[in-house]
């Protein structure tokens, strides 16, 4: 039985992807890590095992960098998605690991689903 917290996380972040994996067909994967300092999201072809897109509060660009907030989050978001337009992708599938869906990574679904990502 897992006991520690990091143990529950790796149980609940592939109960999550492998439910994901059943319904996939075909589509793209949104994959979002979150750390204390950063968050970062990616947008990976499983198919072919490769990432199409990716944002990051880490690019110095975007104004973030060593930030973890909801503004940090919400800019991300908006931020993969013209990206992903710009890849050829309109519809993905939202994988949140072992994140709850709450907080910053409801902040940059929100933000990608408003820039017209469907998810």
């Amino acid at each position: 039985m897992a006991n520690n917290k990091h143990e529950l996380f790796l149980k609940r972040r592939l109960r999550v992807r492998n439910k994901l994996r059943k319904m996939a067909n075909g589509r793209a994967r949104l994959s979002v890590y979150r750390s204390s300092k950063n968050i970062s999201v990616q947008l990976i072809d499983d198919v072919k095992g490769v990432t199409l897109a990716a944002a990051s509060t880490l690019e110095k660009d975007l104004g973030f960098v060593g930030k973890n907030n909801l503004e940090a989050a919400q800019k991300v978001g908006a931020v993969i998605a013209e990206r992903a337009k710009a890849a050829g992708v309109e519809e993905c599938y939202f994988d949140r690991g072992g994140f709850l869906f709450h907080g910053k990574i409801k902040a940059l679904a929100d933000a990608a689903r408003e820039a017209g990502l469907k998810f």
